[in-house]
């Protein structure tokens, strides 16, 4: 296939059909991707604008986990994913500790960081030195761009000199913190550590002391990893209120096996990498709904997992003398104004749902969403295990696959209440109804 040239240009209309023709079945191809797209041409329209090179619409679930009390407020909660049985188990442990006390959380920070790289070959001690100088004058010059910020209670919080010559020879760095409020914040920060460079820059060149050849900006970018910004989530009861919460299993002995499935993540990466994106089940179904990057989320969360060296759980258990205590520690950066928060319909509704929370409520959220399906998800690991709760979501996705009769689906769910799920038994089933007509003992499956 040679080059294409200019297909950005090209209308939404003339990149499908250039897109289709690489099919055996142009035409209906270019339908498909057509039958995507909005029935409101102005959300079409809209959504096109998100991205570049738009040729359709990728729907997912769009879904609700009730039940959610959070600090005393009952919430239902927004989450978007395609996994089977992630928002079940959200509903599951939220239902369990709405009757429990609900979910407690407590904001720890919510500081940001950017970063100015740069080059530095001249006199280092009389950098230090005047560095106090260098600083207000980046302050002064970005008063513009912080404005708005400063007005909400945000803004730049400080600026440090970080010498990281003994890793690179000549490195420095200009490490800023700054509170964004109810923003994110990527494009603010972006904006002020630009402005830094430049004034850096023009600062450098007019201060006779130096010899004004030795300032090379290399990089001006936010950080995503935001130890400084982030959410403590909890639930706790005693241990003998946990009798039964799998039948047949006593409180005491469900919070010892409990505790060591958490503590096998402290001690395996192996697990431990599973056990968080568990967490982030959860966690991104949230962001996702509010319009938030979860990539940057989930980049955050893992690099601030591995800070001890080892890569261990976000999630910690305490037993103490009867009492039982499951706690997930989250580093995390969103925001309810700005970006897509303010453009997408669904987003915007999402967020009235939640009572136009702010961004540490909607952190709050996040995180109780996160650990709602970590406790449901260990909960199963120790107990009945995994597969038989998610398998009995997945059974709707294979009855899809397989394109099993509307009249068969009601007996097939019937069917496997009792018995194990797989794509080969479902088949079995549905062949066996198909030549029937029913299922009853004297068919054999």
């Amino acid at each position: 296939m040679e080059m294409i040239n200019g297909f950005s240009k090209l209308t939404t209309e003339e990149k499908i059909s250039t897109i289709s023709k690489l099919f055996d079945n142009p035409k209906d191809v270019a339908d498909y991707f057509r039958s995507f797209h909005h029935q409101n041409p102005r959300i079409q329209e809209l959504l096109e604008e998100f991205s570049e090179n738009t040729l359709s619409n990728f729907p997912m679930p769009f879904s609700v986990a009730p039940n959610f009390l959070i600090n005393g407020k009952n919430y239902i909660v927004p989450m978007v994913i395609e996994e089977s049985s992630v928002v079940a188990a959200a509903s599951n442990s939220a239902k369990y500790w709405y009757r429990h006390g609900g979910f407690k959380t407590e904001i720890v920070d919510t500081e940001k960081i950017g970063q100015v790289h740069f080059l530095w070959k001249d006199n280092t001690d009389l950098l230090r030195y005047k560095f106090p100088e260098l600083k207000n004058a980046l302050i002064e010059d970005t008063e513009a761009i912080t404005e708005n910020m400063r007005k909400r209670g945000g803004g730049i919080l400080d600026i440090e000199l970080k010498d990281l010559s003994d890793k690179e020879p000549g490195l420095m760095q200009l490490y800023c913190t700054f509170d964004t409020k109810d923003s994110m914040g990527a494009n603010f920060i972006n904006s002020c550590l630009e402005q830094f460079a430049s004034t850096f820059k023009e600062w450098y060149h007019h201060e006779p002391e130096f010899t004004g050849e030795g300032l090379e900006i290399i990089m001006c970018i936010l950080s995503n990893l935001t130890p400084d910004s982030r959410v403590k989530c909890w639930v706790e009861t005693e241990v003998d209120k946990l009798d039964n919460i799998v039948n047949g299993v006593s409180g005491a002995d469900f919070a010892r096996s409990f505790e060591l499935g958490v503590r096998v993540a402290e001690i395996d990466p192996h697990r431990a990498v599973t056990h968080n994106k568990g967490i982030f089940n959860g966690v991104d179904a949230v962001v996702l709904a509010s319009g938030n990057d979860f990539r940057a989320v989930e980049a955050c969360g893992h690099a601030y997992a591995s800070r001890s060296g080892q890569y261990r759980p976000l999630t910690h258990v305490e037993l103490n003398e009867g009492h039982f205590k499951f706690t997930l520690d989250l580093p995390i950066s969103i925001g309810v104004v700005g970006g897509l928060t303010n453009l997408h319909p669904l987003v915007k509704l999402a967020l009235k749902m939640l009572g136009n929370p702010d961004a540490t409520e909607l952190m709050s959220i996040a995180a109780a969403a996160g650990l709602a399906n970590n406790f449901s998800a260990v909960k199963s690991l120790v107990t009945t295990g995994i597969q038989k709760g998610h398998m009995k979501m997945h059974l709707f996705n294979i009855m899809k696959q397989l394109e099993v009769p509307r009249e068969f689906k009601g007996p097939i769910v019937e069917y496997f209440k009792t018995h194990k799920v797989s794509v080969s038994e479902v088949r079995k089933v549905m062949e066996a109804l198909q030549f029937t007509g029913k299922l009853n003992n004297s068919v054999k499956i």
